[in-house]
């Protein structure tokens, strides 16, 4: 992966240790809204704990933003709303505004109303 890539240019620099910080919650399942992800199962974060992600890519640690640390983020002060989410956040929760219609194995597609 890239993150691969980017850790060993970090080591052939210098660096004794490399830290991933990770500025989004672990990305867990595919977007269906324009954002080009694969199926679930070639996400890392859906089939890997932190630490399992952190030896596969081999850095000294890993740590991602919380949901709700990316919520005050972006400037809700009390975090994101379980009940109405003020953004979608589908690829980071699962919980998808409107639920797609069909997952085909060859990709995501919605299923056309017959």
């Amino acid at each position: 992966t890239t993150s691969r890539k980017i850790k060993e240019m970090i080591l052939d620099a210098g660096a004794a240790e490399v830290h991933f910080r990770i500025a989004s919650p672990p990305t867990a399942w595919p977007c269906f809204y324009g954002v080009d992800t694969p199926q679930r199962e070639k996400l890392l974060a859906a089939t890997m704990s932190e630490d399992e992600m952190r030896d596969h890519l081999g850095v000294d640690s890993l740590r991602f933003i919380s949901l709700n640390g990316l919520y005050r983020a972006a400037g809700e002060a009390s975090g994101r709303n379980d009940l109405h989410p003020q953004y979608c956040d589908a690829c980071f929760s699962g919980e998808y505004p409107v639920r797609p219609a069909d997952m085909l194995e060859q990709g995501f597609q919605m299923k056309a109303a017959e």
